[in-house]
């Protein structure tokens, strides 16, 4: 390893110095916000470097590729990019989708098989829901997929699902007792296709794990340390995978805070960090509890909301800022007057501090809250962006191209070779893929299996489209020929031309086609960027379409790259803001039925949890916070009059400052967080 130039371990305060120098056993680094965790695991892997670990068998998950990115960035920094870039370093799914296509034989699959989006897997959903006849109003393909999702991430098969009785019942009383069947008929479809969804990354790495003590062995001795971010975030699988790579020696350090735990919706359970200590008798736990981003007043305030959740790891987050403005508590009468405040607030905030307009966010509890906002900031002139909105690689145009793309390195991908196969226009339409459809169910087949033989089948298709469709057939083949031995830009400048995409569009001038265009040449432009820095950072790196989809199909939206934007107010949901910061905060309704959400009022845990989500919005501000709330608020189509959220009432007021539009003296604004309001409570003895 490179010689480092100075001493990195003086530059972390005693707790942090700790966690990074213990490597002797399995380690929990519980990490308060603002405390340093990205620093603590980037010096930690930078330390088992320099005590002769190789970076090759040390193993780090990430929950974002920025994560991962910036990461690599600094111990880059630190330790030369020859010997970082060797590193095990990313997000689970793309890691264990490495350790997947080395052994996809194992578990039944071809090395080539292709990722399912979300869109793909809801398309094949809807189109198994209609030949099974069923009501596309009850099985939505967003709630069908949800339910599988759950299924995959708990590991239970369709088999058991449907042999599972408390299953069958639940969705029964839901009204979709098929969804079982489903499960199954989909499960079967992807395989055919030779394609997984996300979910089945974690569930695949499950099963080659479980059912394969050989290829177990093998990572266990292979990888000597494996680190693990923002635990409190993992689920049942993810928490699974972990368990079976450790093997004796337990050279396991995970960093998280279970203050942070808000994505129960996607599976993940706060017990993996709660717990983590029966798991691995002899944890070494350390605390990270100095917050370098935020004011005290800030942190303060943070902390005694958290202080009343009684699941939770304890610990005592302080901050040695200066003490900074209160946090300010706004009412409102109204939720557009409640818009109009925040906006009218940047804006005198800016002319005030001068900050840029990137320092700023307004966050929510649901989406729906941003019209009024977004309607207040264009009357005032103030640039905004909407985080998480429709990414580059899911814009239709892009879409397309890369089911191309995917066809090529996996002819079997139904749901890909659905998309490009009339497109751009050929003659082939909907009744023709309906009986090839129809045949490749026969035939327990692929699309691609059927129209790549038409002449074989009795498909019921006359001679002049099966002209069409071998003529397609010839074109994919040429794809998968180029695919072999051409790079990911190569063969992409050959979809391109041999297709007539772009062509098409640059004779149509119509602003649309215009940029649809401009997102069709940036594709290219990133396909020569992902050749041309993968031949820089690696001497035999892998340059072929197959890894540039594996990178792009699992981008998140953290990854988004919005540099050379203007500056804009950012708007977003609590959740998305994890992980983020900003000089100024608001954040809006926080009100009963709103935040907490009416959906999270059936137990402690949900409670709990909305509170989390409360304490995480507040602890993303660095030098000022404002919770506003409103009298009223208009929605599902009627206004109606709303409570202060329960949570108000738990913040100490020494750290807070009640304000209101309505004119009204301290003590009466202090009565609209008064904590003896009727509020269901819950027995914590239970």
């Amino acid at each position: 390893m490179s010689e480092i130039s100075y001493n990195y371990l003086d530059l972390l305060n005693p707790q942090q110095r700790a966690a990074v120098e213990y490597k002797d056993g399995p380690s929990l680094v519980i990490a308060g916000a603002g405390s340093g965790k990205t620093r603590v695991l980037t010096y930690k892997i930078v330390n088992l470097l320099d005590n002769g670990f190789e970076p090759y068998r040390i193993m780090v998950l990430t929950f974002t590729n920025k994560a991962a990115r910036e990461m690599k960035e600094r111990i880059s920094a630190l330790v030369g990019q020859k010997i970082s870039s060797r590193l095990w370093m990313g997000t689970f799914h793309s890691i264990f989708l490495r350790l997947l296509r080395g052994n996809a034989e194992l578990i039944g699959f071809k090395p080539g098989f292709t990722i399912y989006d979300t869109t793909d897997s809801r398309s094949l959903i809807k189109m198994i829901v209609k030949e099974l006849l069923l009501d596309d109003k009850i099985y939505k393909p967003a709630i069908v997929a949800s339910a599988i999702s759950n299924a995959k991430n708990a590991m239970v098969t369709p088999e058991q699902y449907l042999g599972t009785k408390e299953y069958y019942d639940a969705d029964k009383r839901a009204k979709r007792p098929m969804i079982g069947q489903i499960y199954k008929i989909y499960r079967d479809r992807c395989h055919r296709a030779n394609a997984m969804d996300f979910d089945d990354i974690l569930f695949y790495m499950n099963e080659l794990l479980r059912d394969h003590p050989d290829v177990r062995r093998h990572y266990q001795e292979f990888f000597k340390y494996i680190l693990v971010e923002e635990y409190q975030d993992t689920n049942f699988a993810q928490h699974l995978i972990v368990s079976q790579l450790t093997g004796d020696d337990m050279k396991l350090c995970v960093v998280g805070d279970d203050a942070q735990s808000i994505y129960s919706f996607r599976g993940a359970n706060i017990g993996n960090i709660i717990n983590l200590e029966k798991r691995y008798p002899g944890l070494r736990i350390f605390k990270l509890e100095r917050n370098y981003r935020s004011t005290q007043n800030i942190v303060n305030a943070a902390g005694s909301l958290i202080s009343k959740n009684t699941n939770q790891l304890k610990k005592e987050v302080y901050s040695e800022n200066e003490v900074g403005a209160p946090v300010e508590v706004i009412r409102t009468y109204s939720d557009i007057e409640e818009a109009y405040m925040v906006s009218n607030l940047i804006s005198g905030s800016k002319l005030t501090c001068h900050d840029s307009l990137d320092d700023y966010a307004i966050l929510y509890r649901t989406n729906a809250q941003s019209r009024v906002l977004e309607e207040a900031l264009r009357k005032r002139n103030i640039n905004y962006r909407i985080y998480g909105g429709l990414s580059f690689y899911q814009r239709k145009e892009i879409k397309d191209v890369i089911a191309y793309f995917r066809i090529a390195i996996n002819p079997d991908d139904d749901e890909a070779l659905r998309r490009i196969i009339n497109y751009p226009a050929r003659g082939i339409g909907e009744t023709t893929m309906k009986k090839i459809q129809a045949c490749a169910s026969e035939h327990a087949s692929s699309l691609w299996g059927i129209i790549s033989d038409i002449t074989k089948y009795d498909a019921g298709i006359n001679g002049g489209t099966q002209k069409k469709l071998t003529a397609f057939a010839d074109l994919i083949r040429l794809f998968i020929t180029d695919n072999e031995k051409s790079n990911a830009f190569e063969l992409g400048q050959l979809i391109y031309n041999r297709t007539g995409i772009l062509t098409a569009l640059a004779h149509d001038r119509t602003p649309e086609s215009i940029s649809k265009h401009e997102n069709l040449t940036e594709l290219l432009s990133g396909l020569k960027d992902f050749v041309d820095s993968r031949v820089e950072e690696e001497t035999d790196a892998d340059i072929s379409m197959r890894a540039f989809l594996s990178d792009v199909m699992l981008a998140t939206d953290q990854d988004q790259n919005d540099d050379n934007e203007e500056p804009r107010v950012t708007l977003m949901t609590v959740h998305a803001a994890k992980g983020l910061e900003f000089k100024h905060i608001y954040v809006v309704g926080v009100e009963e039925d709103l935040f907490p959400s009416s959906m999270s009022m059936d137990s402690l845990a949900q409670i709990e949890e909305e509170r989390r989500l409360l304490y995480v919005a507040i602890t993303r501000a660095k030098e000022t916070c404002v919770i506003l709330f409103a009298g009223s608020r208009f929605r599902n189509g009627q206004t109606t009059l709303t409570r202060p959220s329960r949570f108000l009432s738990e913040i100490d007021p020494r750290y807070l400052k009640l304000v209101s539009s309505v004119n009204i003296d301290q003590g009466a604004s202090e009565k609209f967080i008064n904590p003896a309001a009727n509020y269901k409570t819950y027995d914590t003895a239970r």
